[in-house]
C-alpha cells in the first residue's frame, strides 16, 4: 500500500494553527523503520498560558451562552460532524497511527471506529443533558423544594497517553466537549499525529475557537505547566502512576480536582477444569495483545498446580453499645500537624475525606498525591486473568492472547498475569507457545500483522531491561525475549512468556508495557484470588470458566474496577472504565464519563407563604 506522508502541523490555539513561541520541534520516528518521518511543535509554558487563555475565553464568551451554558443539542451537532468526518477519514488516520506508534493495522482501524462511536455516544448524552436539569430532590419539609443543575466545571486539561494516541484523548476530549467544558489537549510527545489531525477536522466542523485546543510537547514543558495552571479546573490524566503522582501533587497546590488512569500487573488464573486450547490462546491475548503494551495485560499467568471531639467520642461509644464490628470506625482526636497529616499520608489508607479550609486542603491533597490517593484517578494496571480447568483450551488461548497482546501489550488493563490451574498448566503452557509461534510480527502496515513494534526505543530498552532482570531472578524465559530474527531494524520484541516467576519478582509486581506474559500456577479457587489480587493495582481482572456460579463469585472477590468473564480487553463506551487501588479512582466513557466534566449544584428554595418564624419580629 502507498504509505502517505506525514502532515506537517502546528500547534492548535483558538481555532488556528500556531508556531511555538520559541520555534521548537520534536522528531517523528517510525518505531518499525527508525526513520523520522517528520516533526510535531513542542509546546512550553508560554504556548500553555495561550492555550489556556484562549480556552478561558472560549467558556466565557457570550457570557457562556455559546458553549458552556448553549442548549446541549448544540454541542451535539458538532460532536456528530467530527464523527462524521472521522468516519470519512478512517482509513487515513488508522495508517498514520500505524505509522506513528507501530500498532497493526487492523486495530488502529478498530481504533478510528471506536473514536467516532465515542463522538455520537457522548453527542446523544449532550442532547439529554437539558432535560436532566433541575432534577427534584426529596426533601422532609413541604415547606422546602430543592433540586440539582448539573453544569460544566470549567477549563479542562487532558493529558493523554501513546498506546491508544487518538481513541484514549477523544475519551476525554468528547465528554468534555458534551459537559460544556472548554479544553487543553497535551498529547504524549511518542505519538501525536493524529491528535493533531483531530484538531485540523475540528477547525473544518466550524468547532468555536479556543473550545479545544491541542498542545504536542514534552511532559516536563508542557504537561506540568498544564497540571499547575491557576486558571485550569480539572485535570484529567492518563499515564504511569510516577508521572500521576507529579500531575496530582502539581494539581494539589490548588485543591484542583484530578481524574486518572494509571498502569497495572494484572493475573489470569487457568484452573484445571478448563479446555487447554481456548485457555492458552486466551493466556496469550490477555499478555500479547496491543504488543504486550497494554496497561491491563494480564502478564502475571497463575495456572492449577492438580462534629466535636467530644461529640466524635460519644458516637464511640454508642457504636460500641450497637455492636458495630471492632475495627469498622476508629476515633482520634488531636493536633491536625499530629494525627491529621499522618492519616493523610499513610500508605494503608485508600481514601481521604476531609472538610476544612482550602490551605488544609492543599496540605491534605498533597500528602495523599505522594501515594496518588484519592482524589479522583485512573491510573496504571498489571491485571491478572485466571483459567480453571473446565474451559474450552482454544477459547482460552485466544482470549489469553488477545489480553496480553492487543496493542502490542501497550496498555494499562492488558491481562499479563497468567493463572493456570495446576491440572492443565503442562498442556496449556505448551499451547501457549505454539500460538505464540505462530502470530505474525511484522510492520504493521502489511496485511494479517498482529504484533508491531513498541512505540520507542526507550520503550524497547526498558522492556528488554524488565526481561533480563527477570532472568537474573530465577525465571525462565520460555518463549521469546528478544528481537525477531527476521526483522533487523525496528523496536520490535517477540511475544515473551515467562514461567518460574514468584510474587517478589519484579516482572511480576511492575507494569511493563509491552509483549511479555507472566505465569503462574494454582491449585484452588482461593489461592488463585489471593495471588490475582496480591498487586498494588486494580484497573481489570479476567476469568475464564464453564461455571457460572464460580465466576460470578470470582468476579466480586476480584480488586479490580474492571472484570471480564470468560474474555478479555473488551471495551465499550457505554460502560464504565477506571481502577481501584493505585490504578486510580474515578471512571471515564459512559455517563461516568460525562459527570467527570460536570459540577452538581444544589438549589434549594422556600415556597411556603408563613414566615420563617426564628426570631421575633421587632417591636
Amino acid at each position: 500500500m502507498a504509505i502517505p506522508p506525514v502532515p506537517t502541523r502546528q500547534l492548535f490555539i483558538d481555532g488556528e494553527w500556531r508556531e511555538p513561541i520559541l520555534k521548537n520541534r520534536i522528531p517523528i520516528v517510525n518505531p518499525s523503520t527508525q526513520d523520522v518521518i517528520g516533526h510535531i511543535p513542542a509546546a512550553t509554558k508560554e504556548d500553555v498560558e495561550v492555550a489556556v487563555n484562549a480556552a478561558r475565553r472560549a467558556f466565557s464568551r457570550n457570557k457562556g451562552k455559546d458553549w458552556a451554558k448553549a442548549p446541549g443539542a448544540l454541542r451535539a451537532k458538532y460532536l456528530r460532524a467530527i464523527a462524521a468526518k472521522v468516519t470519512e477519514r478512517k482509513s487515513h488516520l488508522a495508517t498514520l497511527e500505524s505509522l506513528d506508534s507501530g500498532k497493526p493495522l487492523d486495530e488502529t482501524v478498530w481504533d478510528m471506529e471506536d473514536v467516532a462511536g465515542c463522538f455520537e455516544f457522548y453527542a446523544d448524552l449532550a442532547e439529554g443533558l437539558d432535560a436532566k436539569q433541575k432534577a427534584p430532590v426529596s426533601l422532609p419539609m413541604e415547606s422546602f423544594k430543592s433540586y440539582v443543575l448539573k453544569q460544566p466545571i470549567g477549563v479542562v486539561g487532558l493529558i493523554t497517553p501513546w498506546n491508544y494516541p487518538l481513541l484514549m484523548a477523544v475519551w476525554k476530549v468528547a465528554p468534555s466537549l458534551a459537559a460544556g467544558c472548554t479544553a487543553v489537549l497535551k498529547p504524549s510527545q511518542l505519538a501525536s499525529v493524529t491528535c493533531l489531525e483531530l484538531a485540523y477536522i475540528c477547525r473544518e466542523v466550524g468547532l468555536p475557537p479556543g473550545v479545544l485546543n491541542v498542545l504536542t510537547g514534552y511532559g516536563s514543558e508542557a504537561g506540568a505547566p498544564l497540571a499547575a495552571h491557576p486558571s485550569v479546573d480539572k485535570i484529567a490524566f492518563t499515564g504511569s502512576f510516577a508521572t500521576g503522582s507529579k500531575v496530582m501533587t502539581a494539581a494539589a497546590q490548588l485543591v484542583k480536582p484530578v481524574s486518572m488512569e494509571l498502569g497495572g500487573k494484572s493475573p489470569l488464573i487457568v484452573f484445571d477444569d478448563v479446555d487447554l486450547d481456548k485457555a492458552a490462546e486466551w493466556a496469550l491475548f490477555g499478555c500479547f495483545w496491543t504488543n504486550g503494551q497494554i496497561c491491563s495485560a494480564t502478564s502475571r499467568l497463575l495456572v492449577h498446580v492438580s462534629a466535636n471531639h467530644v461529640t466524635c467520642l460519644e458516637l464511640a461509644d454508642i457504636c460500641r453499645e450497637v455492636g458495630l464490628p471492632p475495627g469498622v470506625l476508629n476515633v482520634l482526636t488531636g493536633y491536625g500537624s499530629e494525627a491529621g497529616a499522618p492519616l493523610a499520608s499513610h500508605p494503608s489508607v485508600d481514601k481521604i475525606a476531609f472538610t476544612g479550609s482550602f490551605a488544609t486542603g492543599s496540605k491534605v491533597m498533597t500528602a495523599a498525591a505522594q501515594l496518588v490517593k484519592p482524589v479522583s484517578m485512573e491510573l496504571g494496571g498489571k491485571s491478572p486473568l485466571i483459567v480453571f480447568d473446565d474451559v474450552d483450551l482454544d477459547k482460552a488461548a485466544e482470549w489469553a492472547l488477545f489480553g496480553c497482546f492487543w496493542t502490542n501489550g501497550q496498555i494499562c488493563s492488558a491481562t499479563s498475569r497468567l493463572l493456570v490451574h495446576e491440572n492443565i498448566a503442562s498442556e496449556f503452557i505448551e499451547k501457549l507457545v505454539k500460538w505464540s509461534k505462530n502470530i505474525k510480527i511484522s510492520d504493521p502496515l502489511e496485511e494479517g500483522c498482529r504484533l508491531g513494534p513498541v512505540v520507542s526505543e526507550g520503550q524497547y530498552e526498558k522492556i528488554l531491561k524488565f526481561i533480563s532482570t527477570a532472568k537474573s531472578e530465577g525465571a525462565t524465559i520460555l518463549h521469546g525475549g528478544s528481537r525477531p530474527e527476521h526483522l533487523k531494524k525496528g523496536f520490535f520484541i517477540e511475544p515473551t512468556i515467562i514461567t518460574d516467576v514468584t510474587t517478589s519478582m519484579q516482572i511480576w509486581r511492575e507494569e511493563v508495557f509491552g509483549p511479555v506474559l507472566c505465569v503462574k500456577t494454582f491449585s484452588s479457587e482461593d489461592e488463585a484470588i489471593e495471588l490475582a489480587n496480591d498487586s498494588h493495582y486494580g484497573l481489570g481482572a479476567a476469568v475464564i470458566s464453564n461455571d457460572a456460579e464460580r465466576c460470578d463469585r470470582v468476579s466480586q472477590d476480584f480488586e479490580a474496577g474492571i472484570v471480564w468473564i470468560n474474555c478479555s480487553q473488551p471495551c465499550f463506551t457505554q460502560a464504565p472504565w477506571g481502577g481501584v487501588k493505585r490504578s486510580g479512582f474515578g471512571r471515564e466513557l459512559g455517563e461516568w464519563g460525562l459527570d467527570n466534566y460536570l459540577s452538581v449544584k444544589q438549589v434549594t428554595l422556600y415556597t411556603s407563604n408563613d414566615p420563617w418564624g426564628w426570631y421575633k419580629p421587632p417591636c
